[in-house]
């Protein structure tokens, strides 16, 4: 798949000896010097491994668009198929240590295919980028904008693609305390990776004019360096006027305390569900404790209780000992638990719940997961998949035929809690743009998501906040993330966190929450900026191919 650049032998006779050849970092192509193949499958390697240090827990993250300027001088004036193999090279280098936590419980294998899968976006993206090469170099001012766009189209189709897409990993997300934070609320998630790409192709267009013309490109190369530090603080100037002094958003005249049990589990592991009576008993036996602190004057009461995803795997529908278990904890907290919980359903399946347990009247409501994970809670074309899983390990077709096939629910993604309206969000819904969105125009007055984190590690506990942070900024939510195990915390309509709890312990966390039902920019126009964006890149690519093919006639 990648290309070479090692010369062919002399037609005819013997090859003429050759001096022995030192390793070049340049070497010529039809379109200029570029970087040598190896070279190239480096510096793809290690700015791969240098995004990882953007997201959580690392949060370093400046590097996310250092990382995307490396990836497109590796690309850059390679053929279509050398672009693809080196945007390979780079996916598997971002993925696979970034979704590390996913073979924490279920082995390597899902590991080595979810970060293969994800790469082959990067590939795209790395094919795409080393079309466009002619064009970049007749129109130089393109570099920036079109490595915006393409990065965007990237994230797009990944987003989508294959079985539903999966969005985590989008350089927005590793921008959660960046100033450059603040454009989500602007144009959502894509306009902020848009703009993190943005900054990375103007830093790769400073390394090109500083190296092809040295000292008279050192000025030049300045420029554009500042431009991307300036494109990178750009939003927050912009919106801080809204975002940060409106006073319908910082209004606490119309707030709820929030209270968030982390029950946690006896232990980690895919086994979580076989002590699902303990991890209900830890929730129940938590929300009790707090309701003793009220009562002793050492807490305020809460309007509401979260318990995270799965805290009931037990269907307290069906099961008298679990409904009792949850009555008798809202009765004595005195207010609304909204749980998750698994509900057999009259037909035979299965869902994923959050449920409303009332301190009167029990369940009142009931939302189902709408996005369920595949592989995880659904699998699709399940014969085939069993069948070939069970050639490459038959602990995997078990595993695959474990699944418990969860329905996706039908519902709007919010959920009533007395005169509040919160969103209805469940684990890896929150990556999902359409998902989140939904939720709010069907009138969420909080960013809440419940998560169940044990099969995982704080990696990719700490990655899912991050993107919590990124919604409520996005549509001026205050918010919060429950989880079984950690890490729980709150969120403000700026995206900053609040009583993050640490990872596999029991904790509970209150706090005061504002409710909002503003409109940002962002939630009005929704996929309006992903589908500009997604079609410049289009456009941009149609005009190099154009330009590809016009050049190619004129050299016959």
């Amino acid at each position: 798949m990648i290309d070479d650049d090692r010369d062919a032998p002399a037609a005819g006779g013997d090859p003429a000896p050759q001096p022995r050849r030192r390793l070049s970092l340049l070497v010529a192509s039809p379109l200029g010097r570029r970087l040598s193949l190896p070279a190239a499958l480096v510096l793809a390697l290690a700015s791969g491994l240098l995004a990882v240090l953007a997201f959580p827990p690392y949060g370093a993250w400046p590097l996310a668009a250092v990382s995307v300027a490396a990836f497109g001088a590796a690309v850059h004036r390679r053929r279509l198929r050398g672009g693809f193999g080196i945007g390979f090279v780079y996916g598997m280098a971002f993925f696979l240590p970034l979704l590390a936590w996913s073979s924490t419980q279920v082995g390597q294998w899902p590991w080595l295919f979810l970060s293969a899968l994800e790469a082959l976006g990067t590939a795209v993206l790395g094919a795409g980028l080393a079309v466009c090469s002619r064009l970049i170099d007749q129109h130089r001012w393109i570099w920036a904008p079109l490595t915006g766009v393409a990065w965007v189209a990237q994230e797009a189709l990944r987003a989508r693609q294959p079985f539903g897409g999966f969005p985590w990993a989008r350089l927005a997300f590793s921008q959660a305390d960046a100033p450059t934070s603040a454009a989500a609320w602007l144009g959502g998630a894509p306009l902020l990776s848009f703009i993190v790409a943005l900054s990375g192709g103007f830093l790769l267009a400073a390394g090109y004019a500083l190296v092809a013309r040295r000292v008279a490109g050192l000025s030049k190369a300045v420029g554009l360096t500042a431009a991307a530090a300036g494109i990178a603080v750009a939003p927050l100037a912009l919106t801080y006027p809204v975002m940060y002094t409106s006073p319908v958003l910082q209004s606490s005249e119309n707030s709820v305390n929030v209270a968030v049990v982390q029950g946690n589990v006896p232990r980690l592991g895919l086994d979580f569900n076989e002590q699902r009576r303990a991890v209900l008993d830890n929730h129940v036996q938590a929300t009790l404790d707090l309701a003793d602190a009220v009562n002793e004057g050492r807490a305020e009461r809460p309007d509401l209780v979260v318990w995270p995803e799965n805290a009931s795997d037990i269907d307290p529908i069906e099961n008298q000992d679990a409904y009792d278990e949850i009555s008798l904890a809202a009765a004595a907290i005195g207010a609304p638990i909204v749980l998750g919980g698994i509900v057999h359903n009259d037909d035979g399946t299965v869902s994923n719940m959050s449920i409303v347990w009332d301190p009167e009247d029990g369940p009142v409501y009931m939302y189902s997961k709408r996005h369920p994970v595949p592989f995880a809670e659904y699998v699709p074309y399940k014969d085939f998949f069993s069948t070939l899983a069970g050639w490459i390990d038959p602990r995997m077709a078990e595993g695959l035929d474990s699944v418990a096939g969860f329905e996706a629910g039908t519902s709007d993604g919010v959920i009533p809690v007395g005169d509040t309206e919160i969103s209805g969000l469940i684990c890896f819904e929150i990556a999902f743009d359409a998902e989140t969105r939904d939720s709010v125009l069907a009138g969420a007055q909080l960013m809440v998501v419940q998560t169940n984190n044990a099969t995982f590690d704080t990696n990719e506990a700490q990655q899912q906040l991050a993107m919590v942070q990124i919604r409520s900024i996005e549509h001026g939510r205050d918010g919060l993330m429950a989880s079984t195990v950690g890490v729980s915390g709150f969120t403000d309509h700026t995206g900053a966190v609040s009583q993050a709890t640490e990872f596999n312990t029991a904790a509970v966390i209150q706090t005061d929450l504002t409710l909002s039902d503003a409109s940002t920019p962002a939630t009005t126009m929704g996929i309006l900026p992903e589908a500009v964006l997604t079609g410049a890149a289009l456009v941009a690519l149609a005009c190099a191919i154009a330009i590809n093919i016009r050049h190619r006639r004129s050299q016959s």
